[in-house]
């Protein structure tokens, strides 16, 4: 790894080699660098860097690691007409995204009643490994609610109207096509919707610490002190069996088209070929799905809050944002002096957008869009708001989450879940979970520091932090 150089303060490039089209740059600092040059993060990025159409270079965030075809956090950008779509710069679990929830809550309310409060949460919200869902959809119902996204849901009495000028895309991608999706993907989807899965996802509770940009903490509604709810989660066996099936078309496209590739989990088609065209409609319906399933598990929570709390509480609990982690979809950005339309690969890296955005929602638009940054079990998670830097550097892009520092199977062989729960106890974080493997794969200890993680993304001037959350009790599933 000799050739990476530091262009800027934690900003390290890869010069061009061997069939690389661009250079690839990684965002980290030195320590959280050299943790990637232990794996296969740096390799799979010179891989990306190979493929065509590819634009400016190819990126990793600080949170980075290896994972399949693209490291995770991986960001990648491909001309319209020239580049190419790959399920490996997506992921199996499309549209794994996260939600910030304000409430009026602070410590003193929650303390006396967390117990009940996680109990009722847990209860509401169906966790857990293939777990069935409150809603038991027809097909024609799932063809609907993947077609039009949240608002869907809220047509249907769930959630409020609002929250849809609080989302990504306004928790509905354009070009959804159901017919691009499996009959495999719809059965796996219809049980699934409104659940919360297992591995890395979770619901938090947690405790808004300190605040570091007081106007744009403003702007987004948050003040230290203030109870916010956390909700992680994806497109569960619905995009899983989505990715699944398109990797499969990708390898006969890659033969079809003679991409040469570096890597056959790099596996893609044109962006302008009938096999991408139809990859991006299933993927664009797991997308709605993702957002659909966490507005869900919202308009549960908010009732397990009125339960605990009285009936009113969750009037005022306001939706800060939801952000999308594996997508694929075409943005404008300037390239080469010019704006260009691009297809925006990020697989675990989140949308970062400046002020003065046309896709920032209108009440954030002066300030930036939020960026939420969920950290480890029982560590700080942030929310940071979007900076110019992101823009010109990395197709506006900042990391997803803490990245993990050792995988499930060794983090199992390192600690017992009772272990982990009784640790966590002891700091006054209650966690409630369907298996305790879940909570050892999960332990703080097998990702990376999460402080500097976000310290990273802020040196770099990908986004600025707004404020630093601490958890007080977890859900997983």
């Amino acid at each position: 790894m000799d050739n990476i150089e530091e262009v800027e303060k934690g900003i390290w490039e890869v010069s061009m080699q061997g069939k690389m089209r661009v250079p690839a740059r990684v965002f980290a600092s030195k320590k959280l660098l050299a943790k990637m040059k232990k794996d296969r993060t740096i390799s799979q990025l010179k891989n990306v860097a190979t493929l065509p159409g590819i634009v400016n270079y190819a990126a990793v965030m600080p949170d980075g690691h290896e994972g399949y075809g693209f490291p995770i956090g991986g960001v990648a950008a491909f001309d319209e007409n020239e580049g190419v779509v790959s399920p490996g710069g997506v992921g199996y679990d499309i549209n794994c995204g996260i939600r910030c929830i304000t409430t009026d809550l602070t410590m003193k309310d929650i303390m006396p009643k967390k117990k009940q409060l996680v109990e009722k949460l847990y209860s509401a919200v169906p966790s857990g490994v293939g777990v069935k869902g409150k809603l038991r959809l027809e097909e024609k119902e799932l063809e609907t609610a993947v077609t039009n996204g949240i608002k869907w849901a809220v047509e249907k009495g769930y959630g409020r109207q609002e929250d849809l000028q609080n989302c990504e895309e306004e928790g509905c991608i354009s070009g959804a096509n159901w017919k691009a999706v499996s009959m495999r993907a719809r059965s796996r989807g219809r049980p699934q919707i409104g659940t919360l899965g297992a591995g890395n996802h979770f619901l938090e509770v947690q405790e808004v610490q300190k605040v570091m940009l007081p106007d744009v903490a403003k702007t987004f509604g948050l003040h230290e002190g203030q109870i916010v709810l956390i909700i992680h989660s994806g497109s569960r066996g619905f995009g899983h069996q989505i990715c699944d099936d398109y990797i499969r078309t990708m390898i006969e496209a890659n033969k079809k088209y003679k991409i040469e590739l570096a890597d056959t989990e790099l596996c893609c088609a044109p962006l302008n070929s009938a096999e991408a065209q139809n990859y991006i409609g299933a993927m664009n319906c797991a997308v709605n799905f993702a957002f659909c399933n966490r507005h869900l598990m919202m308009h549960w929570a908010r009732g397990a809050f009125d339960e605990v709390f009285g009936k009113n509480t969750s009037e005022n609990m306001n939706l800060v944002y939801d952000v999308c982690h594996n997508i694929a979809k075409m943005e404008e950005h300037i390239v080469d002096g010019k704006v260009r339309r691009v297809c925006v690969h990020r697989k675990g890296a989140t949308r970062a957008f400046a002020a003065g955005r046309k896709e920032v929602p209108a009440k954030y638009r002066s300030v930036g869009q939020p960026v939420i940054i969920p950290g480890s079990m029982g560590t700080a998670s942030y929310v940071l708001v979007g900076k110019e830097g992101a823009m010109q550097k990395t197709f506006g892009s900042a990391c997803h989450g803490a990245g993990r520092n050792m995988s499930r199977g060794e983090a199992r062989h390192t600690w017992r879940g009772e272990q982990i729960s009784a640790e966590l106890a002891k700091k006054g974080i209650f966690v409630k979970a369907g298996q305790m493997g879940a909570v050892s794969e999960e332990a703080p200890g097998a990702y990376k520091d999460v402080d500097e993680v976000v310290a990273s993304v802020q040196d770099a001037g990908l986004a600025g932090i707004v404020a630093r959350m601490v958890p007080l009790a977890v859900i997983k599933g």
